[in-house]
């Protein structure tokens, strides 16, 4: 898996175009807030896109990070372990992947454990990452750390509850979708079948 050689033609051009989605400014974010929320047993990247995706391979880093989101001793990720085997560092990802749908991410908002272990999409694996610091920022259990303005704000229930005579008052009144009678008149139009008159 990992051993492929360069990509050529179109495989290339798909590639690149996936690379060019990456942001290095969401990445200096992430890792600010991975490094807060983490706490201090968790070292620091060099900047760069396949620094980012070394620092997050192994899973730990993941692990520890969607543990630091429950309270203290019921994370959903009950093992972290530092391995150099790869189906164990494959095995850690799928895990966090795992917490992170039950924590609350959408399936289709999630990354592949591949996009991250080959680095063939990080901006996949960074917009998984920015979607779950939103999500703890609008928990507000109290165990997000950092600034919540790092990540855009999720949207709210707004319930609305109409009283009887308003839903009623509702029914009787003809939207502008349905279209209007008004203005409209037969004046000019000839029945079918004639021909039109020219003067």
């Amino acid at each position: 898996m990992a051993n492929r050689g360069p990509s050529y033609g179109l495989s290339r051009e798909v590639q690149q175009k996936i690379d060019r989605q990456y942001d290095p400014e969401l990445e200096q974010v992430l890792v600010r807030w991975i490094l807060a929320q983490c706490g201090g047993d968790v070292a620091q990247p060099a900047p760069g896109r396949d620094s980012f995706q070394q620092w997050l391979k192994d899973g730990t880093v993941l692990c520890r990070l969607i543990n630091s989101l429950h309270p203290r001793g019921q994370g959903p990720v009950a093992k972290i372990q530092a391995s150099a085997m790869a189906f164990k560092q494959m095995e850690q990802i799928s895990q966090f992947l795992q917490a992170a749908e039950r924590y609350g991410i959408a399936a289709t908002d999630i990354f592949q454990t591949v996009d991250l272990w080959e680095g063939k999409n990080m901006a996949c694996v960074q917009r998984t990452l920015m979607n779950l610091g939103s999500l703890a920022v609008a928990k507000g259990d109290g165990l997000f750390v950092g600034d919540p303005n790092w990540f855009p704000k999720k949207s709210q229930e707004n319930r609305r509850v109409f009283s009887e005579d308003k839903l009623k008052e509702g029914q009787s009144v003809i939207g502008l979708q349905m279209g209007t009678n008004r203005g409209a008149s037969q004046a000019g139009m000839t029945g079918y079948g004639m021909p039109r008159q020219i003067l």
